[in-house]
């Protein structure tokens, strides 16, 4: 049996957003995904996810939560045209603007796209200037006790 990859960043391990419509929501972040170039990672009858964000609906036996909206979301972009790319995409899958693409004042070279998802959800694409990553994410591997990553 292959075993899943799990990469992970410091912080977050998972975030469960809630929504009312699982079929819209999943067309609005495959494409934003798809401009990010990020790749989903799966899907069932009640959820779909990528990297460490879990989009399911209310009746979830894994999330069983609420729809409560007003949740920001910002994801980052590897360049401006990216950022570009996810506005124009989240616009064409059911998306309203909250801020077209363009410098923010909050500090100097944050260049970033706001819109709000079908359910309300705050979204934003951000790059934040040119910089190395060490790696692109951080590979974790069950260890030889069997427990869980």
């Amino acid at each position: 049996m292959e075993k899943q990859a799990l990469h992970r960043g410091r912080l977050i391990d998972h975030i469960g957003l809630v929504v009312r419509d699982l079929a819209a929501s999943k067309d609005f972040y495959s494409a934003v995904f798809g401009a990010l170039n990020i790749p989903m990672g799966g899907a069932d009858k009640s959820n779909f996810w990528a990297d460490e964000l879990f989009v399911s609906t209310s009746d979830s036996e894994e999330v069983q939560g609420e729809l409560t909206g007003r949740h920001h979301l910002a994801f980052q972009a590897q360049d401006r045209a990216m950022v570009d790319a996810f506005h124009r995409a989240a616009l064409a899958h059911g998306a309203r603007d909250n801020g077209a693409p363009g410098e923010r004042s909050y500090r100097p070279g944050y260049y970033a796209a706001f819109v709000l998802d079908p359910d309300g959800n705050n979204i934003e694409a951000v790059f934040r200037g040119e910089a190395h990553r060490s790696a692109p994410s951080v590979r974790i591997t069950r260890g030889a006790g069997g427990g869980a990553a």
